[in-house]
């Protein structure tokens, strides 16, 4: 009987165990974030970081999954921002949420490699991609570290949305008409996104009184929730008070239960 008695001891204290094991931790993030898919899945997500679509073009370090996100509150917040939009047949697309540290050491190293494509060029045209940090343009300490940072965009849902960014295709760069640029799926806000350029700043003079009146509409929603847009770029918003402390744990969309075939 004690090898029972044993295993049943196993047992209870395993089941204790779990029982303090917070619902966050178990899918993957620390207490305090979400994955905003869990707070409203109607928010539309491109999370370009874990794709080849990006300035680097590869996938960054630490984004193992296309997954936004955020800690709660802003998760909150944004759930709130796209009520209001869904009444004008909007939506919000994230393009970055949280950001881990290790990403963002592999932008710090990115800029000193020495090399510039054409296809990274795109997305600063102006700019020398060694100068990015010092214009303000990527940060070497990102609030999208700590959770309360996010750059996003529109979606009109009316619109045809169909078009797909193809890695083959020789785009012209952010600060180009809509057509040319690699497509956004997304309303014309006057650049593409991660467009290192004055024409990317969110009061540029450059733009159309249209995609003038997009980034007021987004700007305004945005506030209406306590987000603050940086200047420097009309994607950009955090959450003041919200997060403090940068995280790097790497992004993963954990599953419970039973794994689906490969």
């Amino acid at each position: 009987m004690a090898p029972e008695r044993e295993l049943v001891k196993i047992v209870v204290i395993l089941v204790a165990v779990a029982g303090l094991v917070s619902p966050a931790l178990a899918q993957g993030v620390p207490g305090g974030f979400a994955f905003l898919r869990d707070i409203d899945p109607t928010i539309i997500q491109d999370i370009r970081y874990a794709t080849a679509n990006n300035f680097m073009g590869r996938p960054l370090a630490g984004y193992g999954a296309a997954e936004c996100v955020v800690k709660r509150e802003v998760g909150l917040r944004l759930k709130a921002v796209q009520q209001e939009l869904a009444r004008q047949k909007l939506s919000l697309k994230m393009f970055d949420c949280y950001r881990p540290a290790r990403a963002v050491a592999d932008m710090v190293a990115w800029s000193k490699n020495g090399r510039e494509t054409a296809a990274e060029r795109r997305y600063n045209p102006a700019f020398s991609k060694a100068d990015l940090f010092r214009l303000g343009y990527i940060a070497t300490h990102s609030g999208h570290s700590t959770g309360a940072a996010v750059d996003l965009t529109l979606v009109d849902l009316t619109a045809d949305n169909s078009g797909a960014f193809d890695p083959a295709r020789a785009y012209a760069d952010c600060t180009a008409p809509v057509a040319a640029r690699a497509p956004e799926g997304s309303v014309d806000m006057g650049t593409g996104y991660d467009c290192s350029d004055v024409k990317g700043h969110t009061a540029a003079s450059s733009i159309t009184p249209a995609q003038r009146r997009w980034r007021n509409l987004l700007v305004a929603a945005m506030a209406r929730q306590g987000f603050v847009n940086y200047s420097k770029e009309w994607w950009h918003f955090s959450l003041p008070g919200a997060g403090a402390a940068a995280y790097d744990f790497p992004i993963t969309r954990a599953r419970l239960g039973p794994q689906p075939p490969l």
